[in-house]
C-alpha cells in the first residue's frame, strides 16, 4: 500500500495531486526550487525538499537530487504529473530501479509513444487510424521533397521528439519546403537535442479530438469519452471542452471502442491520452500522451471520476471497478487556461499577484496555486490557474462560463481572462463552429484597441 508520494511537479498540478492523496489518507512530499520556496503546493504539503536553483534543468528536471528527496524523506512512490519529467523513461525506470512506485505507465510505453514516429507505426499496427505521411524520419530536402510530392501539399513537417508546438512547420507549396524543412530541424534541434523530423499530410480544417483513457493492470482498458481542444495558438491549446460539439453518440462510442481495443493489445498501464485530428467524419491519429493532461478536469466533471485518484490506485496495483457501461457523460464541460500573458499578444507577465479572487457557485471548479501575494516566477510555464465550469447542457456550461469569467479577479499582472471574456461572446464559439486554425484566423483579424 502506497504511504507516502512525492509529487515531482509544481503549481497547481503538484496542488492537485496533493489533494488526491490528502482525501486518500497518503502522507505528500513536495519538492520545489529556491523561486517556488512559497509556492501552495509546498506550503500544503506535509514535507517540503528543496532540489536546486530556480532553473528547471537544476531542480524539477534535476533527477538525482528528486531520488535523493525520495529516500530522505522515505516517500515510496512519486507522482510526476504534467511536464517536466512526467513523460521520460528513463527517469520512470530510475524510479523504479530504486524500489519506488512510479505512478504513470511502463517506461516502454512511456518511451515507445515519446517517439512519434514509433508511435505512429505502432498504433496503426494496433488498428488506430493515422494521418497520411512519410515511413520515418525524413533526412534530406530531397528526400522531403519527393514525400511531399507523394503526399501532396500541404505538408507538415514535425519533429520526431517532443511536443507543444515546436519543431512543427507547414510548407504549402514546393518553393516553401526548403525553409520549412529546415527551420522544424533546427527548432527540434534546440528543444529536445535531436533534429530528426517526419512528414504528414496537412489537414486544412480539423478539429482536436483526444479520447481519454485508463488502463490497469488486469488489460481492462477504458475510455472515458472526448475532450475537443480546437482552440489553440502556435498549437498550444488554451479551451478544452466535453463533450465536443463536432461528434455524436455514434462517433464517440467508435472511436473510443477502436482505441481501447488498440491499447488492450498493447498491455497499456494507467492513465493516456490518444490525440487525433479530425475532419470529414475520419480521425487521424497525431500522438498519445502517457501521461495526466492539464485538461483532466472537464473529463472529470463529465464522468464524476478522480483521474488522481484512478492513477495512484492503478499504480498501487488496484483493479478498475467499473465497467465501459457504467462510465456514463453527464451535461458538459469547459475549461480555459488562464495564463498571465498579454490577452492579445500572449507576452509573458510575471510577477506579482497583488488580488486573487477564484469564482464559485455551482458547478465552477478553479485549479490553481496562485494566491493573493505570491509572484509568479518567469522560470516556468506562465498558467495561472484553470477556470473549468460544468452545467447539464453546452448553453448552460457556456453562460456559467460567463459570469464565472467576470467574478474571477487576478490583479497585478496581466492575464489572458479578457481573451476568454471576448471568446465567450464569438458566434462560432457559441455555436462549436471552430477548427484548429480559428483562434489564430480571428487573433489576426482582431484590431488592436
Amino acid at each position: 500500500m502506497i504511504e507516502k508520494v512525492l509529487i515531482a511537479n509544481r503549481g497547481e498540478i503538484a496542488l492537485r495531486i496533493n489533494r488526491a492523496c490528502k482525501e486518500m489518507g497518503i502522507a505528500t512530499v513536495a519538492i520545489h526550487s529556491t523561486a517556488d520556496s512559497e509556492s501552495m503546493h509546498v506550503r500544503l504539503a506535509d514535507e517540503s525538499v528543496c532540489v536546486g536553483p530556480p532553473p528547471a534543468a537544476q531542480s524539477y528536471l534535476n533527477i538525482p537530487a528528486i531520488i535523493s528527496a525520495c529516500e530522505i524523506t522515505g516517500a515510496d512512490a512519486v507522482h510526476p504529473g504534467y511536464g517536466f519529467l512526467s513523460e521520460n523513461a528513463n527517469f520512470a525506470e530510475i524510479v523504479i530501479a530504486h524500489k519506488i512506485i512510479f505512478i504513470g505507465p511502463q517506461p516502454e510505453h512511456i518511451r515507445l509513444m515519446g517517439d512519434k514516429i514509433a508511435a505512429k507505426r505502432a498504433v496503426a499496427s494496433l488498428g488506430i487510424p493515422t494521418v497520411p505521411g512519410s515511413e520515418g524520419a525524413v533526412s534530406s530536402d530531397s528526400e522531403a521533397a519527393a514525400v511531399a510530392k507523394e503526399l501532396g501539399y500541404p505538408v507538415l513537417i514535425k519533429a520526431t521528439a517532443g511536443g507543444g508546438g515546436r519543431g512543427m512547420k507547414v510548407a504549402r507549396s514546393p518553393s516553401e519546403l526548403p525553409l520549412a524543412w529546415s527551420t522544424a530541424r533546427a527548432e527540434a534541434k534546440a528543444a529536445f537535442g535531436e533534429d530528426a523530423v517526419y512528414l504528414e499530410k496537412y489537414l486544412d480544417k480539423p478539429r482536436h479530438i483526444e479520447i481519454q483513457i485508463i488502463a490497469d493492470s488486469r488489460g481492462k482498458v477504458l475510455h472515458l469519452g472526448e475532450r475537443d481542444c480546437s482552440l489553440q495558438r502556435r498549437h498550444q491549446k488554451i479551451w478544452e471542452e466535453a463533450p465536443s460539439p463536432a461528434l455524436n453518440a455514434s462517433s464517440r462510442t467508435e472511436i473510443g471502442a477502436t482505441v481501447t481495443r488498440g491499447l488492450s493489445k498493447l498491455g497499456y498501464l494507467g492513465v493516456g491520452t490518444v490525440e487525433f485530428l479530425y475532419e470529414n467524419g475520419e480521425f487521424h491519429f497525431i500522438e498519445m500522451n502517457t501521461r495526466l493532461q492539464v485538461e483532466h478536469p472537464v473529463t472529470e466533471l463529465i464522468t464524476g471520476l478522480d483521474l488522481v485518484r484512478e492513477q495512484i490506485r492503478i499504480a498501487d496495483g488496484g483493479a478498475l471497478d467499473l465497467e465501459q457501461d457504467d462510465v456514463v457523460i453527464a451535461g458538459h464541460a469547459i475549461e480555459c487556461r488562464i495564463n498571465a500573458e498579454n490577452p492579445f499578444t500572449f507576452l509573458p507577465s510575471p510577477g506579482r499577484i497583488t488580488e486573487f479572487h477564484a469564482p464559485g457557485g455551482l458547478g465552477v471548479r478553479m485549479d490553481s496555486a496562485a494566491y493573493s501575494g505570491y509572484r509568479m516566477p518567469p522560470y516556468y510555464d506562465s498558467l495561472v490557474g484553470k477556470l473549468i465550469v460544468h452545467g447539464k447542457s453546452r448553453n448552460e456550461c457556456l453562460m456559467r462560463l460567463r459570469r464565472a469569467l467576470d467574478e474571477l479577479v487576478v490583479g497585478g499582472i496581466e492575464t489572458t481572462i479578457p481573451l476568454f471574456q471576448e471568446l465567450i461572446k464569438q458566434p462560432d464559439i457559441l455555436d462549436g463552429a471552430y477548427n484548429i486554425h480559428w483562434l489564430e484566423k480571428f487573433l489576426a483579424a482582431r484590431k488592436p484597441e
